[in-house]
C-alpha cells in the first residue's frame, strides 16, 4: 500500500531518503488537519491493544476510517523491535478502512517514535477520520504524545497501587480522560474503587485551560463494554473545545511544537510553517 511505503521513507534513517521524505510531507500538508487525533497511554499490561481493538471496532461501525499508529520499545542491545501490534489487534488488522502501523521507538523518548508526527500527517492526507496513537508505555518522560493529539486518554489497571503515588506523575495531570480497564468479573468492584480514588484525587489538580473536567470511567475492553460512554465523552470534549476555541488553539500549539522538533532533527522547517495541521 502506498501509505505504508511512504511512511517507510519518512522513517528511514538513510540520508538518501531525506529529500524525498521532505517532499512527501510537504505535498501532504495541505490535505492534513481534518482528522480527530487521539492519544492512548498506560502502563505495560494495562490492555492498551485490547482497548484499541474494542474502541476501534466501534469507530468502524460508525463508518469512520481509522488509522492506528503504535510504538514498540526497542532493545538497547540489538536496537530491534518486535512490532507485533497487528497480531494483538487481529480483528481490526483484517477490517476494511483500518490502517495499523507499528513503529520502533528507537532512541526516541516521550512514548512515541521519532517520526510519529510525520506519519500522522500522511494518514490524515490519506483520508482517515480518526487517528489513534498508542504509546510505548507510561513513564516519567512519556508525555510527548500529549503535544500532538486533540484528546489524551490514560488507561489504568484496577488496584494499580498507591493512587497518591500515581497522581505525582505529570501524565495524569495531562490526561483528558482516565479509564479504569478490566472492569469485569471479580475485578469489577476493585475497578470501581480505583475509579473513585482517582476521581477524588483529580480535585487536587488546577482547572484545565480547555475548561474540560476529565472524567474517570470504567470499561472492559475484553468484553467490549463501556466503549459507547467513552466515545460520547470524546464527542462532548470536541464540542466544548471547538465552541470555546481551545481546539484550534491546541492545534496551533501542536504546529509550533512540530516545527521545533523538526528543526532539532534537521528538517527544512520553512516548508512547514504555512500550514496548520
Amino acid at each position: 500500500m502506498a501509505l505504508a511505503r511512504a511512511i517507510t521513507v519518512i522513517e528511514s534513517t538513510r540520508n538518501s531518503d531525506k529529500d524525498l521524505a521532505e517532499k512527501i510531507i510537504e505535498k501532504c500538508l495541505p490535505f492534513a488537519n481534518k482528522s480527530l487525533r487521539l492519544g492512548i497511554t498506560g502502563a505495560p499490561g494495562v490492555g492498551k491493544s485490547t482497548f484499541i481493538e474494542a474502541f476501534g471496532t466501534l469507530q468502524v461501525s460508525k463508518n469512520k476510517k481509522l488509522a492506528i499508529l503504535t510504538v514498540d520499545p526497542s532493545s538497547p542491545i540489538t536496537k530491534g523491535s518486535i512490532l507485533g501490534d497487528k497480531t494483538r489487534m487481529e480483528k481490526l488488522a483484517n477490517t476494511e478502512n483500518v490502517f495499523i502501523r507499528p513503529s520502533p521507538a528507537g532512541i526516541s523518548l516521550g512514548g512515541v517514535a521519532q517520526k510519529t508526527r510525520e506519519a500522522m500527517i500522511l494518514c490524515e492526507a490519506a483520508g482517515f477520520d480518526t487517528i489513534i496513537i498508542e504509546t510505548v508505555g507510561v513513564g516519567q518522560s512519556e508525555t510527548m504524545v500529549h503535544s500532538m493529539v486533540d484528546f489524551f486518554m490514560l488507561l489504568i489497571s484496577p488496584g494499580s497501587g498507591d493512587e497518591l503515588q500515581g497522581i505525582k506523575r505529570g501524565i495524569v495531570e495531562m490526561a483528558d480522560m482516565l479509564i479504569i480497564n478490566k472492569a469485569d468479573g471479580i475485578q469489577k468492584t476493585l475497578a470501581n474503587k480505583t475509579r473513585l480514588a482517582y476521581k477524588n484525587a483529580l480535585h487536587l489538580f488546577p482547572a484545565k485551560e480547555s475548561k474540560w473536567n476529565p472524567p474517570v470511567l470504567t470499561c472492559s475492553a475484553l468484553k467490549q463494554s463501556g466503549m459507547n460512554k467513552i466515545d460520547q465523552q470524546i464527542d462532548q470534549y470536541v464540542h466544548l473545545t471547538k465552541k470555546n476555541q481551545y481546539f484550534e488553539f491546541n492545534r496551533q500549539e501542536q504546529l509550533k511544537n512540530g516545527c521545533y522538533q523538526r528543526s532539532i532533527r534537521g528538517f527544512n522547517v520553512l516548508s512547514f510553517k504555512t500550514h496548520s495541521y
